[in-house]
């Protein structure tokens, strides 16, 4: 996996356009209307994520057509399955450490709550 990729989704802007995308293809007007940026800025991000190989572009008339290209997000989940495998152990283990102390129950239930949203938000 490319470092470039995470240093590419670092910023919000880029998240947000990679967001929309999940949701179809967009033309660059149609991603634009969604930042208060002026629309050279969001060029430039849309161009840095096609350099990136997170998006690719056609043409279709006059309009640019941007597509998300999942492979490289890929790379990252996995890249990531790993570091999420060592956390659910620690919490795992967290848990079991509770379960037997005073007052467990609670605190094993915020335990898996907590693991259950990471998982959703990765």
């Amino acid at each position: 996996m490319q470092m470039d990729v995470i240093s590419l989704l670092a910023d919000p802007t880029r998240r947000k356009i990679i967001e929309l995308l999940t949701e179809g293809e967009l033309s660059a007007g149609e991603i634009a209307s969604h930042f208060e940026i002026a629309r050279p800025g969001v060029s430039r991000h849309l161009r840095q994520l096609r350099e990136g190989g997170l998006v690719s572009v056609t043409r279709s008339g006059q309009k640019h057509i941007y597509r998300l290209e999942p492979d490289e997000l890929m790379e990252i989940d996995r890249w990531l399955t790993p570091i999420r495998s060592f956390w659910n152990n620690r919490l795992d283990a967290l848990d079991t450490e509770l379960r037997r102390g005073r007052g467990g129950r609670q605190g094993a239930t915020s335990i898996k709550s907590a693991r259950q949203q990471r998982s959703e938000s990765a």
